[in-house]
C-alpha cells in the first residue's frame, strides 16, 4: 500500500480533470491537470503518471455518460488498474456548496485512497453490446407508444373517436385507414402521422429479431432458456433479465439482487417502531418493469400451458421443479395479500415480484456454480 499512486478522473464529454495522489501526499498536496477526452490524451496522461508514481498505479472515475471506454483504455497499461464507482454512493457533506472539476477530482481521489467509494462490476464487451441493443428496443418501443398518442389525440382533437373496441387492433386500423379529411392540410398530417407509426413499429420488428439472434448465441442461449422456464417470461424478457444481470455471482444473496433492482422496502425509522415506505425504486428500472409485468401473471392459478410445455423442452429437471414452486407460492402470495390483507393488486404485483426475483437469483446462480465446477474439471 505504501508505493501505490491513487488518481481519479472527474470525467466529462469534452475533457476530464486528473488529480494524482503520490505515496505520503495529503490530500491538499494532489497534483491536477486537465485532458482531453481522446485515447492519444488519455494515453498520454497515463503515461505521465506511471513516470510519476514509484510503484502500481490505481484510477478511478464515476459512472456515467462516458461508460466503460476510459475504463478499457487506462487498463491497456502494466502496473494499472482502474475501477468504476458508484456516484450514488460516494459521501457527500451537506454543507459543501462549492463545486469545481478541480475539487470534485481531489475529494475523489482522497475518498479512493480512503477506502470509502464503492466500485461496480463493469460487463464485458459483448454483454455491453447485448444490453445496449435490448435497451435501444425499449426506447423504440416508447416511440411506437408516443406515436400512437399524438394520433390519438389528434382525431380527438378533430371529432373521430373510434368506440368499436379497443384502439390499435386490427379493426381500429382499418378504421384509421377509412379516415378521410375535407381539410388537405389536416390529410397531410394524418397521412405523416400513420407513416411515421408505421416506422417505428418496423423498427421495432427489425430489433426483436435481432434480439433473437442474439439469444441464439452462448452465454445466452443457455440463460435464456432457464429463464423462460418461468411463466411471464419469454425470449425478448428473458434476454432484458439476463443482460442487465450480467456476472450474477457479483450478487451473493437474493436480496443484495432485490435490492440491485429497487424492489426492496424504503424505511425511515426514528424510533423504535420501523416505518417502511414504498420500495425506493433505486435500482435497475429495465430489470424492475420486466418482473412486474411478469408478476401480474401470477394473479391465475398455477398452471403449466401449452406454450410454457413449449419453452420448457430440453431444460434441467431442477431448473422446472423451481420454475413450479414459483407458480404455486406467488400465486398464493398474491391473492393472500388481495384478499386476506386487502391490499391494492398493484402493491400485491409488487411484492411478488420482489419473491420472482429470489426464484430467478436461485437458477441463475445454481446455473453459474455448475459452469464454474465443469470449467474447472475440463
Amino acid at each position: 500500500m505504501e508505493n501505490i499512486t491513487h488518481v481519479a478522473l472527474d470525467d466529462h464529454k469534452k475533457r476530464h480533470q486528473v488529480a494524482v495522489l503520490l505515496p505520503g501526499m495529503d490530500r491538499e498536496e494532489a497534483t491536477t491537470w486537465r485532458i482531453e477526452n481522446t485515447r492519444a490524451g488519455i494515453r498520454k496522461m497515463v503515461r505521465k503518471v506511471l513516470k510519476m508514481a514509484p510503484g502500481d498505479v490505481r484510477f478511478c472515475y464515476e459512472a456515467g455518460p462516458n461508460g466503460y471506454v476510459l475504463l478499457r483504455q487506462i487498463s491497456e497499461f502494466d502496473r494499472v488498474s482502474c475501477v468504476v464507482v458508484a456516484p450514488s454512493k460516494t459521501p457527500r457533506r451537506s454543507g459543501d456548496r462549492v463545486k469545481t472539476d478541480r475539487r470534485d477530482a481531489k475529494k475523489l481521489v482522497s475518498l479512493f485512497r480512503a477506502g470509502e467509494l464503492k466500485s461496480i462490476v463493469p460487463p464485458l464487451e459483448e454483454e455491453e453490446a447485448v444490453r445496449d441493443l435490448c435497451r435501444c428496443r425499449r426506447a423504440a418501443q416508447r416511440r411506437v407508444t408516443a406515436s400512437r398518442h399524438q394520433v390519438d389525440k389528434f382525431l380527438m382533437r378533430n371529432g373521430y373517436v373510434y368506440r368499436n373496441g379497443k384502439n390499435w387492433t386490427r379493426r381500429y386500423r382499418e378504421w384509421l385507414r377509412s379516415l378521410k379529411f375535407d381539410d388537405w392540410r389536416r390529410e397531410r398530417t394524418f397521412q405523416a402521422y400513420l407513416f411515421g407509426i408505421e416506422q417505428d413499429e418496423d423498427r421495432v420488428k427489425r430489433l426483436d429479431l435481432e434480439i433473437l439472434r442474439a439469444a441464439e448465441e452462448e452465454p445466452y442461449r443457455t440463460l435464456v432458456g432457464l429463464v423462460r422456464c418461468f411463466r411471464g417470461l419469454d425470449t425478448l424478457s428473458a434476454m432484458i433479465l439476463t443482460s442487465e444481470l450480467y456476472a450474477i455471482g457479483r450478487f451473493t444473496t437474493a436480496p443484495s439482487l432485490m435490492g440491485f433492482v429497487g424492489m426492496v422496502p424504503s424505511e425511515d425509522t426514528t424510533s423504535w417502531d420501523p416505518h417502511r415506505g414504498p420500495i425506493t425504486k433505486a435500482g435497475n428500472e429495465h430489470v424492475r418493469r420486466i418482473l412486474v409485468e411478469a408478476a401480474k401473471h401470477y394473479r391465475h392459478p398455477a398452471r403449466v400451458s401449452k406454450a410454457l410445455t413449449q419453452r420448457r423442452k430440453g431444460q434441467p429437471d431442477w431448473v422446472i421443479a423451481i420454475a413450479d414452486k414459483a407458480q404455486t407460492r406467488l400465486h398464493q402470495k398474491y391473492w393472500r395479500l388481495v384478499m386476506g390483507k386487502g391490499k391494492h393488486p398493484n402493491v400485491a404485483a409488487i411484492a411478488v415480484a420482489r419473491e420472482l426475483v429470489g426464484f430467478i437469483w436461485a437458477i441463475l446462480i445454481q446455473a453459474a456454480t455448475t459452469a464454474n465446477i465443469e470449467e474447472l474439471v475440463a
